[in-house]
């Protein structure tokens, strides 16, 4: 499978980020841990400046978290959880997966 399959066939998470609010940190450790998690199952994570207040993150184009309408910043657990939901539901993401219910 030559580089530029491997992209087209897995997914591309974007992280947006308003550089005005210095928020480049924040968005850079987000997308270390989804490439920790998801090491063999993403073709890419970039990060995307932006204004405006703007936090956004989107996977394949689907948006899975905006930071006004979650209201706020994301934990990695949830992120994880989400992109998990999205790219591979059957995934045991461990430690940083939702508690069964009882």
């Amino acid at each position: 499978m030559t580089e530029s399959e491997t992209l087209i066939s897995k997914p591309r998470i974007e992280i947006r980020y308003c550089t005005l609010c210095r928020w480049m940190l924040r968005a850079a450790w987000l997308a270390q841990e989804l490439l920790s998690t998801f090491d063999s199952d993403l073709g890419e994570v970039a990060l995307v400046p932006a204004s405006k207040g703007e936090f956004r993150i989107l996977v394949g184009g689907v948006q899975v978290w905006d930071r006004v309408v979650d209201d706020g910043f994301p934990e990695a657990k949830e992120i994880k959880q989400r992109v998990r939901d999205i790219i591979a539901p059957e995934r045991d993401l461990g430690h940083s997966d939702r508690k069964a219910a009882e």
